[in-house]
């Protein structure tokens, strides 16, 4: 029994300090619109990003046991070890990404490290492959929305606006980003924050410490404010690849992309699927830039990040396998 309470309060830790990277690697899809049109200062940027993540943070649990119960086929066939080892393959990889100021998806991180984990750990019969398809169309189709829907807007915003001063719209839709990066970072909350409450309840759950698949409320509480914490230190190499690199954005656009993108992670959030942000996030400028005009796009850099992407999923499902042998192998 101690060397279980041991392993969950190391769960515990673990997927505390994965929703604290996680607040500092996708801090740039909050604010890094905003902070590149100058619409507001970074430090406040930042701050106001962390409040709202915590809030948004505390709003629902669907997509927690999304996480905790779709990926997984039952839960009592992972241990703690399991866990312990998809999370280590996670963060290592949200790490490195950082690291070299590539915007990587914390959510695809984390759906590998599973994957990886329990097919070493359990076999082939641990995993719902229903859940698992279902968990990947929300992450391979947001972004494909993200950037379908961006046209339509910043289209929208084209003609509703396009008679006017380039001045006036510049003064206008500067005070309007503030607003719109704020939804951005509650959208934000609402989804990534609820991933290592799904984590952290499945372990508790499969530990015999809970009688039903519920997120407790400090459960909640506690993730919440690792994402704050985290989105509070800042992620400066993201946010200049999200907010300049893929397109350079004016005032008009930058709300565009944030007013969509938190659009489309609320959407997911309210029909309990996790999605990536930071391919949402990503998404939603290239599908602004391309309104304005194809080439606008810098679609080098666009490649670059759909390599990532793609490269994350199989990446963090061996780091994931290969910490669960490493575990086993000094603790097993």
């Amino acid at each position: 029994m101690p060397d279980l309470q041991i392993l969950i309060i190391l769960v515990i830790v673990l997927a505390l300090c994965f929703d604290f990277i996680n607040g500092f690697h996708d801090t740039a899809n909050a604010i890094a619109t905003s902070v590149s049109t100058r619409a507001i200062r970074p430090a406040y940027a930042i701050i106001m990003a962390a409040s709202l993540n915590f809030l948004g943070a505390m709003i629902s649990t669907g997509v927690a046991k999304t996480i905790g119960g779709d990926i997984v086929s039952s839960a009592k066939l992972v241990n703690e070890q399991v866990i312990i080892a998809a999370l280590a393959g996670a963060i290592i990889w949200n790490l490195l990404t950082w690291w070299f100021g590539m915007p990587s998806s914390s959510s695809h991180a984390l759906v590998g490290g599973i994957i990886g984990a329990v097919l070493v750990g359990v076999g082939t019969n641990g995993l719902n492959y229903y859940g698992i398809a279902k968990i990947f169309m929300a992450l391979v189709g947001s972004p494909i929305i993200a950037i379908l829907s961006g046209i339509v807007i910043m289209t929208l915003l084209f003609e509703a606006f396009g008679r006017f001063r380039p001045s006036f719209i510049n003064r206008n839709f500067n005070r309007l980003q503030v607003l719109s990066a704020a939804l951005m970072a509650f959208s934000h909350g609402s989804n990534d924050a609820q991933k290592s409450m799904g984590i952290i309840t499945l372990a508790l759950f499969s530990g015999g410490y809970l009688e039903a698949f519920e997120v407790p409320t400090y459960v909640k509480i506690l993730c919440a404010c690792a994402m704050g914490l985290g989105t509070s230190i800042g992620g400066w190499r993201i946010i200049k690849t999200v907010g300049g690199r893929i397109f350079k954005l004016k005032p008009i656009s930058g709300f565009a992309a944030d007013f969509n993108s938190a659009f489309v992670i609320f959407t997911a959030t309210m029909l309990h699927l996790p999605v990536s942000t930071t391919h949402v996030v990503s998404g939603s400028i290239m599908g602004v830039g391309t309104a304005h005009r194809f080439n606008a796009v810098h679609w080098g850099v666009a490649e670059q990040m759909v390599f990532a992407w793609v490269m994350t999923i199989p990446c963090t499902a061996l780091m994931g396998a290969g910490c669960y042998k490493l575990i086993m192998f000094f603790f097993g």
